[in-house]
């Protein structure tokens, strides 16, 4: 989110239209566009929620009502013709497949700027809703339904179907997941390894601590948060969180050009993509490649979106792996990772606390603050973010809610996690490492 001055117009437009030579140039561009250097000072939250009839949260949800409850907010994916107005704030508002709303807040300068603007935005659309007989969900996971696409867009039914031979998880996470997003700068050129690998580090611990979509569609799952699970269950090939690199940019490049593609959009026709075909075989010309055409750097920039990690970089870091909270809690994580990423020394102490657990993405959604290693690592990170806080510019009376709120987190594990935890490990093979 740093400022950077971009191509414009023509210049554009050019470029989004010239073919890539080679790998060498997908590469080169990937990393260019991904990644910004400068001081860290701006941030930004994309805030996701199942959406429910307040009368009965278990009945399925009727596009026309959406339609008439957010008029001229209407994202154009359920209306094409909707103004698509965003929020009195000036955040966009768009839909998930399942027609989960999600605010995505304008980056700010401050977390008191982001507070009042998000918190402002979230009541109006919370009021909104309301009065159309409509309330917000507040798990990670739809409780009460199961998964079904409501959004017909040839995106999401290509991903549908690409993700059917996978399991349950694509069309549980596209049609009934709600996550938190927090999107921090990338940080100085020297830095940026190191809060790479920061903001990777602090996931297993902070999926622990923040886990709450254990109970969907009427089941409970036996697991912390059902949602990560959902998303590692996907493609692992688009979802696994990427190690730790002295240098992120070249890694993640490479990475992008090696993932198959996900869709393949066409005038007049399906956008399924054909199977196994990664983003180099598109460049090389490859196989069936040949019968697409050459790819373009605006192809390049549509299988950007497609991919699905732990940490996605967009010019900034778009933390992805946090569940959704209920009401103003959104604050409470978005302001801990904010203050335990805020200075290079913080950085490295966690980069320390965290490596215990380094990896543990599976068990951290399975079994939540019911490891005891990951209790006891996600005790000490909330400890370090807490008394980072008191540098946020937050008022005092907020510093000390988000305080109160994470510290009950982290001090009261409920006896019967830890019994679901142990059962867990006789049913659920935990492979570290094997999706990130």
């Amino acid at each position: 989110m740093t400022a950077v001055r971009s191509p414009g117009g023509s210049e554009a437009a050019a470029l989004s239209a010239k073919v890539i030579s080679d790998r060498a140039a997908g590469e080169a561009y990937v990393a260019s566009v991904c990644f910004k250097h400068g001081p860290p000072r701006l941030l930004g939250v994309e805030l996701e929620y199942t959406v429910h009839y307040a009368d009965d949260p278990r009945r399925p949800l009727d596009p026309v009502d959406l339609v008439e409850a957010l008029g001229p907010h209407t994202p154009r994916t359920l209306l094409p013709e909707s103004p698509a107005q965003p929020l009195p704030g000036g955040s966009p508002l768009t839909f998930e497949p399942g027609c989960q709303v999600e605010i995505s807040a304008l980056p700010q300068a401050s977390l008191r700027q982001l507070d009042e603007i998000v918190s402002a935005d979230l009541n109006y659309l919370t009021d909104l809703l309301a009065r159309a007989g409509f309330t917000l969900g507040e798990t990670g996971i739809d409780r009460f339904r199961r998964p079904g696409r409501l959004l017909e867009t040839e995106r999401y039914a290509s991903m549908e179907r690409r993700f059917a031979p996978f399991g349950s998880g694509g069309i549980t996470m596209m049609c009934s997941t709600a996550g938190l997003q927090i999107c921090v700068d990338s940080g100085e050129r020297d830095e940026l390894a190191a809060r790479w690998a920061a903001v990777h580090a602090l996931g297993p611990p902070l999926i622990a601590t923040f886990a709450n979509s254990r109970h969907h569609a009427g089941q409970d799952t036996g697991f912390a948060s059902a949602r990560w699970l959902a998303v590692l269950d996907t493609e692992p090939s688009r979802t696994f969180a990427t190690p730790p690199s002295m240098d992120p940019p070249v890694s993640w490049a490479s990475r992008v050009l090696d993932t198959p593609l996900m869709v393949v959009r066409r005038r007049g026709a399906p956008w399924d993509a054909p199977d196994g075909l990664t983003f180099a075989d598109w460049v090389a010309g490859r196989g069936v490649a040949g019968r697409l055409g050459p790819p373009t750097f605006a192809d390049l920039d549509y299988h950007l979106t497609t991919m699905f990690p732990a940490v996605r970089p967009r010019g900034y870091l778009e933390v992805r792996y946090l569940d959704a909270q209920p009401g103003r809690r959104w604050l409470h994580p978005a302001a801990l990772l904010t203050a335990l990423l805020a200075r290079p020394s913080t950085v490295d102490k966690v980069r320390e606390l965290c490596e215990p657990v380094a990896g543990r993405w599976e068990r951290a959604a399975v079994a939540g603050l019911a490891d005891p290693e990951l209790a006891a690592v996600a005790a000490k990170v909330v400890d370090l973010g807490c008394a980072e806080l008191t540098r946020s510019g937050l008022p005092e009376k907020t510093v000390d809610e988000i305080t109160e709120g994470v510290q009950a987190l982290v001090r009261g594990r409920p006896p019967r996690a830890a019994k679901a935890f142990e059962a867990t490990r006789s049913v659920i093979p935990l492979q570290e490492g094997s999706k990130g």
